[in-house]
């Protein structure tokens, strides 16, 4: 591949010789002892007697995690450079803080924890909201050699005892009360009491950290409650600290759960060695993050995205990350992420496309961003990536043509696709491709170009495939299934928490044990680009055809008007079912009456799509289309609403999962389906 794009070159080097590819990765941190074998391919044995295949990186070398993201940088002479800026637009506080008092906070935390019973291979719980001490908490667990389960600080009494008894933990690390944007604090005792309470495992601590907008009162030492600060400050003047324990590659460092919104949730496992090397090499290949960069990544340390590039990644570039407390909106407004580039000089940011949505419906004209970058304060970002996701052509030719004007030289969006399973980006455009093409200066090599509704190509380590449903594969450009190959990149999960049969079962046994299964299905074009569809259970059969749910919205949100959409399957009784779409609009589109609408749309989407496309509904609604915290659409509650609706059961309960972000806009998407089903049921 003499005359590949080098990132297409580095891809293929990934498959073909996936030993020296990574024994250079490796080779660009520190190891306790250095891996001398990178791949080990072995198989396991189910107790059913079932074998499938196993792969192991680095299984002879040992790290240490928290070195390497903290201690590693202050003996280069680098303490003073600033890791961590801690903006909270809903305390009105702000803080920087340097590797040198990182490694000072860690370490000395690390001596209490040790001092309450936690050891090498311990779980201790992270149950905490976005400000420092959580960071703090993850690296000092890991300081000591044990491992962290973490979970999204807010979630439901019932929902933490579920991953309490999962997870098994020796301690909990939590906090007096997280901030939910601007509905002010929301007080974590009676969660996490109660779901101490409800579970069946008692850790023997709770470690919590006192906030001045909502006090843990009182803390209770007869049930292990203990309070962070004074712990802290005793081992201070004690001068307690506790050194760096590596770890075996293959160890597990962390376990973070899936949404469980069908049965018990999935404890993920990351490993040590991988997981390092492989967020240690994206953000130098992938997102163009050297020593000394800003990084801003708006999300949450309890989703996968916002744990391995808010903590990890950056800290182990020697980069600064930026911690947000805070919403795209409402935090005061949809200027806060623009000032938060302005006033940090942030290199790259990372967010979701409901979050871009979201500022979209406040700001259509986007003159927050426009303000900002016409006293050139936006010259610092060299690009936006987006995950969480698929983002619409809309939003990324919108932002495209924003950061052209505004942003860094060669500024761009990426979106890109990954999982909690992956534990890094599957798919992108590197933005440094040019440092696995040596010979070759900067400004010889740019990145591929964007092509709006893909999400880029196959990151080093993925080899991705789409397959039928027999596990064959389809011609490029035709949809399927989307599946990987093993072994996945180093930081991809091997296993399940304490469940390898699940794992088998869920991840391998579809495909005969020769595909990994990530339930996404799509389409990789001619050129390599991969189109990701939406999830597998996502898909429409219209008379005997399968439609996209992601098309069909990318069409709709062609309609000027149109913020924001999402499309389900409605039952028909002829076709089995057609598509029906929510749609909002936005605040200058004024009333459409619904019949104009919805032949705007349909002729739209049969242009895009063809006839068989054509929608059956259409509701015009704000504020009904239910996300995920970490904003991935419901579909599956308003599917099951519409289903329930159609047949005149406007009040059947609706599971709705514990990660969803705001329960009322369940409650108000029931209103305008039963009032549109009503309606309709009378002409």
């Amino acid at each position: 591949m003499t005359n590949a794009h080098p990132q297409d070159a580095a891809y293929a080097a990934s498959l073909k010789s996936p030993d020296t590819f990574w024994a250079h990765e490796a080779e660009q941190l520190s190891w306790a002892v250095p891996p001398k074998t990178v791949l080990e391919r072995t198989t396991k044995t189910l107790p059913s007697g079932t074998k499938h295949q196993h792969w192991k990186w680095f299984p002879d070398g040992e790290i240490s995690t928290s070195y390497n993201c903290v201690d590693r940088h202050v003996d280069a002479g680098n303490g003073q450079r600033t890791a961590i800026i801690w903006d909270s637009p809903v305390t009105g506080a702000q803080e920087k803080i340097s590797y040198a008092q990182l490694a000072e906070e860690v370490a000395t935390l690390a001596g209490v924890l040790r001092e309450e019973g936690v050891k090498r291979g311990d779980v201790v719980l992270i149950y905490m909201p976005m400000i420092p001490a959580a960071l703090v908490g993850v690296l000092a667990t890991l300081r000591l050699g044990a491992v962290h389960a973490v979970v999204f600080g807010g979630f439901s009494a019932p929902s933490l005892a579920q991953r309490i008894d999962g997870s098994k933990p020796r301690v909990v690390l939590t906090a007096s009360c997280g901030i939910e944007g601007a509905k002010g604090p929301l007080p974590y005792q009676p969660l996490v009491r109660g779901a101490i309470e409800q579970a069946k495992h008692k850790p023997s601590k709770t470690i919590v950290w006192q906030r001045e907008q909502c006090r843990w009162d009182p803390v209770i030492k007869e049930d292990g409650e203990r309070n962070w600060q004074r712990l802290v400050k005793s081992a201070k003047n004690r001068g307690v600290k506790a050194e760096n324990v590596p770890v075996k590659s293959n160890d597990p460092i962390y376990v973070i759960y899936t949404s469980g919104t069908t049965g018990a949730p999935k404890g993920v496992l990351r490993e040590a060695g991988g997981h390092a090397v492989g967020l240690s090499f994206s953000m130098r290949y992938l997102f163009g993050i050297k020593a000394g960069d800003v990084m801003f990544c708006a999300s949450d340390i309890g989703w996968v995205v916002g744990h391995g590039y808010i903590i990890f990644a950056p800290l182990l570039a020697g980069a600064t990350t930026v911690l947000f407390e805070g919403k795209p909106i409402g935090t005061p407004d949809a200027s806060t992420f623009w000032r938060i580039v302005d006033e940090h000089k942030v290199n790259v940011m990372f967010t979701a496309p409901t979050a871009l949505r979201a500022i979209r419906r406040e700001d259509g004209e986007h003159k927050f961003f426009k303000e900002r970058g016409e006293r050139d304060g936006l010259r610092t970002l060299r690009a936006l990536f987006l995950a969480g996701e698929r983002s619409e052509p809309a939003v990324v030719n919108d932002y495209t043509a924003l950061l052209e004007k505004y942003g860094a030289p060669g500024a761009a969006v990426v979106d890109n696709w990954w999982s909690s399973e992956s534990g890094s980006p599957m798919t992108g455009l590197a933005q440094l491709p040019d440092s696995w093409h040596k010979g070759r200066s900067d400004s010889q090599i740019k990145p591929l170009e964007t092509r709006p509704g893909s999400a880029g190509k196959p990151m080093p380590g993925f080899d991705i495939r789409v397959v039928d449903d027999d596990g064959n594969e389809v011609p490029q450009g035709k949809t399927g299934n989307i599946v990987l190959g093993m072994p996945l990149a180093p930081t991809g999960f091997t296993t399940l928490w304490k469940d390898e049969n699940r794992f088998y079962k869920g991840y391998m046994l579809r495909f005969g044990g020769k595909w990994i299964d990530t339930g996404d299905a799509g389409l990789i074009d001619k050129d390599g680009y991969v189109h990701i569809h939406g999830r597998s259970d996502d898909m429409i059969n219209v008379a005997a055809h399968r439609l996209s749910t992601a098309t069909l919205e990318q069409a709709i949100s062609s309609h000027p008007s149109i913020t924001d959409n999402c499309v389900i399957p409605a039952p028909d009784p002829l076709k089995g079912h057609v598509p029906f779409a929510f749609v909002a609009l936005s605040a200058s589109a004024g009333t459409i009456p619904e019949g104009e609408l919805l032949a705007a749309i349909n002729s739209r989407v049969r242009a895009a799509v063809g006839p068989i496309a054509t929608l059956g509904g259409v509701i015009i609604a704000q504020g009904v289309i239910p996300r995920t915290r970490s904003g991935k659409t419901l579909r599956r509650v308003l599917k099951q609403m519409v289903e329930d609706a159609s047949e005149g059961n406007f009040d059947k309960e609706v599971e709705v999962p514990a990660t969803i972000e705001d329960v009322e806009v369940v409650e108000r998407a029931r209103k305008v389906i039963k009032t549109y089903f009503t309606r309709k049921s009378k002409l």
